[in-house]
């Protein structure tokens, strides 16, 4: 394993069978501990003062760890603010026989300096060496107004969600009450558990909180449930030695694979305890999947809410899994491997039917969450092994056809949409095949990006079936990248549209969230933005408003 650089800090521990939880794998509450005592170390390190956790945003759990193992958590401050600091954390796991090593996680955690005598204090900056420290500093400010908007943000989307039913919470066969997933338990802080501040330590705050959160998830299915990720840890205030910590978890949600777990935590003093009013101290939201004797992942009952608390937390995680996915998905810099698809008019129909078909499979995939949904737009998403996909549907009073026509014409598109600076044929391949050149804005440079898309469309062979018009990106060597824009790439997109009757039509976008498209629904995937909402409003206007004869006639 290669040294640490300058500024780092590592922690390496044996797994040992103490360390395991009940799957005999490393217990998720014990790595907990051990990566908020190395991000301390490290924020101190930077600081040289004390500091202690203000908040931990959402970790990921790639691997699982056993014993035998050796575990290497690498801490580093990434950006310094004024007096808090974004410490990033990164878990490695080496099995000693092989030397193989895996990611298990890469994590941001919150300090703030606590100086001793309340003085105050402004931070030295970071000193950035390498590259990969300069794209760290900058995405470490696009994370930090996330957190700062959460709030804001969480509380307009629940704002929201008042406005349309989740169909799936009105409650299925097996649906699982919520009440019976309630947990309580509770921990007197000993000095054991206090860190070197005479606090109770963070690590173990978060330890005991997985702990009864994986108690309540497991009421519902007989199975040992494993922590998948964490959405955010925030520490609300301080604890110390003699105090009564009392922790409620409860499942909010479920998400096909995935269930939602809140867990609150109050401290009582001794004088606190007698009169029975307690201190919010900390809150998390912790995300587990199950696994069958196979190894395969196990679908989680619905949860059944009954009282408004119920129904409260049952739309916060689904606010809080969207904000969730803008993080995960927009300010992490997950690069992508490039497409490969080579433009060959001797492969034209396979190539055309290939485009049709990936987007027809996309729209039958199952498991799609609701998102947002306004009285003609609704949005859902679906994520699968981190790839992420988006379904725009859009109801308008325009018939199928002339939708149909109007849409699958993308020299119409820059009209109504505004991420679309301009859109021309390259070659019109056949009557139902077209290859464009588009050009976007790029939101996050100053260069634009181009597209160059194959474009497949295809009327409906019975009443009953769906237009289809679909998107894919090519190479076209006629058309090589130009240093005057960013060669950019579409996986899978385009539109579904279904006829209701003779005067409206169902309208659906699908797309396959590519990194190259991201940017554009960065805002929404997050709940910070209404682009979507506000190009799909375009989107009908632009076809409902399309009652030009000489139009109609094209038809």
């Amino acid at each position: 394993m290669e040294l640490p650089a300058a500024g780092e800090v590592r922690m390496s521990q044996a797994i040992l069978p103490a360390h395991t939880n009940a799957r005999s794998e490393l217990s998720a509450g014990q790595l907990l501990k051990w990566i908020d005592t190395t991000a301390c170390l490290a924020a101190e390190k930077h600081a040289g003062v004390s500091c202690v956790t203000a908040s931990v945003d959402d970790i990921q759990f790639e691997e699982t760890a056993r014993v035998g193992q050796v575990i290497t958590i690498i801490a580093k401050v990434t950006r310094a603010f004024s007096t808090s600091m974004e410490i990033s954390i990164k878990v490695i796991v080496q099995d000693m026989l092989t030397g193989i090593e895996k990611l298990v996680s890469v994590a941001f955690s919150t300090f703030v300096a606590k100086p001793v005598g309340g003085e105050k204090i402004r931070l030295k900056p970071v000193i950035l060496i390498t590259e990969q420290d300069h794209v760290e500093y900058n995405l470490a400010s696009e994370r930090r107004k996330v957190r700062l908007q959460h709030e804001e943000t969480f509380n307009n989307l629940m704002k929201e969600s008042c406005k349309f039913e989740d169909p799936t919470c009105n409650g299925e066969e097996g649906a699982v009450i919520t009440k019976g997933t309630s947990v309580q338990s509770i921990e007197l802080v000993l000095p054991p558990h206090a860190n070197h501040h005479g606090n109770t330590f963070g690590g173990q705050i978060m330890a005991w909180m997985e702990t009864v959160a994986t108690i309540s998830a497991s009421r519902l299915c007989p199975v040992h449930p494993f922590l998948k990720s964490v959405d955010m840890f925030k520490f609300r205030g301080p604890s110390t030695v003699g105090d009564r910590l009392v922790f409620s978890a409860t499942v909010n949600n479920t998400f096909q694979t995935n269930v939602e777990v809140g867990v609150r935590v109050e401290a009582f003093d001794c004088r606190e305890w007698a009169e029975g009013r307690g201190r919010h101290i900390n809150s998390a939201f912790l995300i587990y999947n199950a696994v069958d004797d196979r190894e395969e992942l196990i679908t989680f009952p619905r949860v059944k809410p009954i009282s408004k608390d119920d129904f409260r937390r049952y739309q916060g995680a689904i606010a809080r899994k969207r904000i969730c996915l803008g993080r995960k998905y927009v300010i992490s810099h997950k690069e992508e491997a490039p497409l490969c698809v080579y433009w060959d008019t001797s492969k034209q129909a396979s190539l055309s039917n290939d485009n049709v078909e990936a987007l027809k499979n996309l729209a039958a995939k199952s498991g799609w969450e609701i998102t947002s949904a306004l009285e003609k737009i609704k949005i859902y998403t679906l994520e699968e092994k981190d790839v992420l996909f988006l379904w725009i549907e859009k109801h308008v009073k325009s018939p199928a056809y002339l939708a149909y026509h109007l849409l699958s014409d993308y020299t119409k598109r820059p009209l109504w949409d505004p991420h679309y600076i301009s859109c021309e044929v390259i070659d019109r391949v056949s009557n139902d095949d077209h290859l464009y050149h588009i050009i976007c804005p790029n939101v996050n440079g100053n260069k634009l990006k181009d597209f160059v898309v194959l474009v497949s469309r295809r009327k409906p062979l019975k009443d009953c079936n769906a237009y289809v018009v679909a998107v894919t990106s090519v190479i076209l060597p006629l058309l090589p990248p130009s240093p005057q824009y960013i060669r950019s790439e579409t996986v899978c997109a385009g539109f579904l549209i279904q006829a209701v009757d003779s005067n409206s039509c169902m309208v659906s976008y699908l797309s396959q969230m590519s990194s190259s498209v991201l940017p554009y629904f960065a805002g929404n995937i997050g709940g910070w933005s209404k682009s979507i909402e506000e190009t799909a409003a375009s989107c009908i206007q632009f076809i409902e408003n399309a009652t030009d004869d000489r139009l109609l006639s094209e038809v």
